[in-house]
């Protein structure tokens, strides 16, 4: 899902409805996992789309928090019509590709039950699928967010 022009949210809400609409608007990937892209700098947004996004799949939003610092959570989604694991990694604290390597990246982007949504995926270069959806994400000020869809 891609749109003409950059999105502005004023708040919290705003960011959770455009992360609904977003997954509402989100077809499979086909060949292997759909994988979701969020850059931004600290405080732009990434972690309070995600919240939003994951449960508007169906999960306790208070279950995703952002994993700095185990870099990977799995979430089981098995009654979900597409997918059977939501997978939340921030590569935040990785410093080359080969470390997200380690933690199974080829398997879990080969597997097309696998919805994985990375924050930071600038930190693990080419190992990002080129068919990643790419959501950018830029504080404005302390209620404003520019987010831009790929």
């Amino acid at each position: 899902m891609a749109y003409d022009a950059p999105m502005i949210s004023r708040s919290v809400e705003g960011t959770g409805k455009m992360a609904q609409e977003f997954l509402a608007g989100l077809t499979p990937a086909g060949n292997g996992a759909t994988v979701i892209a969020l850059s931004g700098d600290l405080g732009s947004g990434k972690t309070t789309f995600t919240k939003a996004f994951a449960a508007a799949l169906g999960l306790r939003e208070e279950d995703v928090t952002s994993p700095t610092f185990v870099i990977e959570k799995r979430f089981d989604m098995s009654g979900h019509a597409h997918f059977r694991r939501f997978i939340h990694i921030d590569a935040y604290r990785l410093e080359r590709t080969a470390e997200i390597e380690k933690l199974g990246w080829k398997e879990t982007i080969a597997d097309p039950a696998n919805l994985v949504l990375i924050e930071w995926p600038e930190k693990i270069g080419a190992a990002l699928p080129k068919d990643a959806v790419t959501i950018s994400f830029k504080f404005i000020d302390e209620k404003t967010r520019e987010i831009v869809f790929n």
